[in-house]
């Protein structure tokens, strides 16, 4: 691939192919522009170049027609079936059984066993690794439900995230295990407060926001009332702080932020992006992902941020996308020979066999942009 300064890139002009960092993240397909935002990214990530077989020019040109290649390797393709997937559901739908219960004795009887927790955690651990696709598209499909759920799945969602980042930085299996727990129990102390505060569907007053900020610190106490590990009460006490020192409780420095805690912030502000909210409208994961990497005020750690970016990827699974072949898709995997072309199911096509088809994603067939569901729909 050739190499392209940014400071000489024409802004707003076109590739002829996708271009891609050194990392291996798509940075732009042939259909968007280098524009002034893309610049700014790339500034504040400290690239100074990015690499392309095509070329930079002012008008986009059209891609070439693109070649939908079906893989017939059952490794390769990771196709979700039917079955695979009512699979997953099943275990979402038990796994969250268990946390409602879990909280709800947490909340009302102050119960809450760290080994029964723990062997729950190393359950979850062994699933990811078994089938990490399919339960990423059932996070992609099931959106919080109303009321007391929206603690039970916020924290479900933050964990297999937080498990997935920690596989990805190739934590043993005890620290994932641990960061697991960690991240699932992030929020306990939010059901220290007045339920009428954590399960209202409208803007929270001045004086309930205050109030909300006090839960890192009562799930602190929670925590180490019950024997938990110092390193999981302190992501319960850190996980709003941020690397600038503008968080809370505390007011941190990165410095004196936990690993564990660096990793489930931005977990936990990722699921929030992506989840619609009385005050604003869920994004998708491509935009939710772009945001994180924009690192406003530089929130985030900056190694945790690239690595969750990797681990759950640009195009995350269950993203709908238009095709440069005018197909319609969604993504269900990163494909594991080449991490930076996302594999997608192509809607309303079939292999000879009745299975969905899939599309690798190449320099000849790259994702225009992402779609919403009623984009989908029409």
């Amino acid at each position: 691939m050739n190499e392209f300064k940014v400071k000489e890139i024409k802004k707003n002009s076109f590739f002829t192919k996708t271009a891609f960092l050194d990392q291996g993240f798509i940075v732009l397909t042939p259909e968007m522009p280098f524009s002034e935002e893309v610049t700014g990214i790339l500034e504040k990530w400290s690239f100074d170049a990015v690499y392309s077989d095509g070329e930079p020019q002012s008008e986009y040109a059209g891609s070439a027609d693109a070649v939908v290649s079906t893989s017939s390797s059952a490794d390769l393709s990771q196709q979700i079936d039917s079955d695979g997937l009512e699979k997953a559901e099943d275990y979402y739908s038990s796994l969250l059984f268990y946390v409602e219960n879990i909280f709800v004795k947490a909340s009302v009887s102050d119960e809450l066993d760290f080994k029964t927790l723990t062997e729950k955690i190393k359950e979850m651990v062994e699933y990811i690794k078994e089938d990490r696709q399919g339960l990423l598209m059932v996070l992609s499909n099931t959106g919080p439900l109303p009321g007391k759920n929206y603690i039970a799945t916020h924290s479900i969602r933050s964990a297999v995230y937080s498990i997935i980042v920690g596989t990805y930085l190739k934590f043993p299996h005890h620290r994932l295990i641990e960061l697991g727990v960690a991240a699932l129990v992030h929020e306990l102390g939010m059901l220290k407060l007045p339920s009428n505060i954590y399960l209202k569907e409208r803007l929270l007053s001045p004086q309930e926001q205050k109030a909300v900020m006090t839960h890192p610190i009562l799930g602190y106490s929670l925590l180490k009332s019950h024997g938990f590990p110092l390193t999981i009460c302190l992501t319960a006490l850190e996980h709003h702080e941020r690397e600038n020192a503008g968080g809370y409780p505390r007011l941190l420095t990165s410095e004196k932020i936990s690993e564990y805690s660096k990793i489930v912030a931005v977990a936990c502000s990722y699921e929030a992006l992506i989840t619609k909210r009385p005050h604003k409208k869920a994004k998708d994961g491509y935009n939710a992902m772009l945001e994180l990497l924009k690192n406003d005020g530089k929130q985030y750690d900056d190694d945790i941020v690239r690595a969750f970016a990797n681990a759950i990827s640009i195009y995350p699974v269950g993203l709908y996308v238009l095709l440069s072949n005018e197909k319609k898709g969604r993504v269900i995997d990163v494909n594991p020979e080449n991490p930076k072309r996302p594999l997608v199911q192509i809607f309303g096509e079939f292999t000879p066999d009745g299975k969905n088809k899939t599309a690798q994603i190449t320099d000849e067939l790259t994702i225009v942009r992402p779609l919403t569901k009623s984009e989908i729909e029409n």
